[in-house]
């Protein structure tokens, strides 16, 4: 049993074997204390004085082999042990790179099926969840990185096989390298993607705005009166500062049209660039917004005469109201009142 060359072809049958072991090693230290005892009751028959039942010497051989054969089959079973021992550590070994390669092919599945969001919402739920695979992958970095170095020590003993191990531990390396690869790239994928959509929403609003703000340039409601014509929205040009130039919504649109492409949205954008250069690329809002401010302004001057001039008509009416109505009064002082009035 002890002398025995299976060391076992897997992880669980190295474990059952050591178990065996255990269970020898255990019966040798019991028959240890049996011979131990049976050596010491021999000694004592060579050391007796007068009647010899047998020569002391061969007494002494005899104890002496036996002790010498318990002291070789020990140190079979320790040989033993350290083999079996060194075998679950090979298998062990194994067990855990192929643990890690299953581990990267279901991760390289998962990666190739993930698409990249179709709004802003769903980016950032996959933003979130390859948040958390960095995470493991870093987790499962560490472990695999402890595993290699089990794999180099047992390159050193070169007990085992070291070809097959130097071959598993180059594949492995090489489908982590690749796993992180397609992890980084994944990763950029959202990126892009996390700014296509956090600009559409950008350039929804400006739309939006645009359009509102055409809307109310646009209006032929210039107040009836002075203080209605105040209160009218006056769209000065500094309130379309919003605006972006032809130029800067070409190089926004040509740099976006480009992320579009890459997630099948460049009809999307190509329709939004349009609306927005519908609108604000031609400068028409901006335009609008002058010739607008100048009705406004023109329309208050004219109300601001008529207000003054309405002002001029009811002095006018309370002076000949008082002409009409005045009598040259019979008393001198009274007449000098209103000769002074006059």
């Amino acid at each position: 049993l002890l002398v025995s060359k299976d060391l076992g072809k897997h992880l669980l049958e190295v474990e059952d074997l050591l178990q065996k072991h255990g269970l020898l090693e255990a019966d040798i230290s019991a028959q240890t204390e049996r011979v131990q005892a049976l050596n010491a009751a021999a000694l004592k028959f060579s050391e007796l004085e007068g009647y010899q039942p047998c020569d002391p010497q061969i007494i002494c051989n005899r104890v002496n082999h036996v002790q010498t054969c318990l002291e070789e089959l020990e140190e079979l079973a320790a040989k033993r042990r350290k083999e079996l021992e060194d075998s679950r550590q090979l298998w062990t070994f194994f067990q855990e790179m192929e643990e890690a390669e299953a581990w990267i092919r279901e991760k390289e599945k998962i990666l190739a099926a993930k698409t990249c969001g179709r709004d802003l919402s769903s980016v950032l739920t996959l933003t979130t969840k390859h948040k958390t695979m960095l995470g493991e992958l870093g987790n499962r970095r560490a472990l695999l990185h402890q595993t290699m170095k089990k794999g180099e020590k047992i390159l050193a003993k070169k007990s085992f096989g070291p070809a097959g191990i130097q071959e598993k531990m180059r594949e492995v390396c090489l489908r982590w390298k690749k796993l992180e690869e397609v992890t980084g790239l994944h990763q950029q994928r959202l990126e892009d993607a996390l700014n296509f959509f956090q600009f559409s929403a950008e350039t929804d609003d400006l739309v939006a705005w645009l359009q509102d703000t055409y809307r109310i340039v646009s209006s032929d409601d210039f107040g009836h009166d002075d203080y209605s014509t105040q209160v009218t929205p006056l769209l000065r040009p500094k309130r379309a500062r919003r605006n972006c130039s032809e130029a800067e919504l070409g190089s926004l649109s040509g740099g976006s049209r480009r992320v579009g492409c890459l997630y099948g949205f460049c009809e999307g954008m190509t329709s939004l660039f349009r609306n927005i250069h519908n609108i604000a690329a031609s400068g028409e809002v901006a335009e609008v917004a002058v010739l607008r401010t100048q009705w406004l302004q023109d329309a208050l001057a004219v109300y601001r005469m008529f207000s003054e001039v309405h002002a001029c008509e009811v002095w006018v009416d309370e002076k000949e109201q008082w002409l009409e109505k005045m009598e040259v009064p019979e008393e001198l002082d009274e007449v000098e009142v209103v000769q002074h009035r006059w």
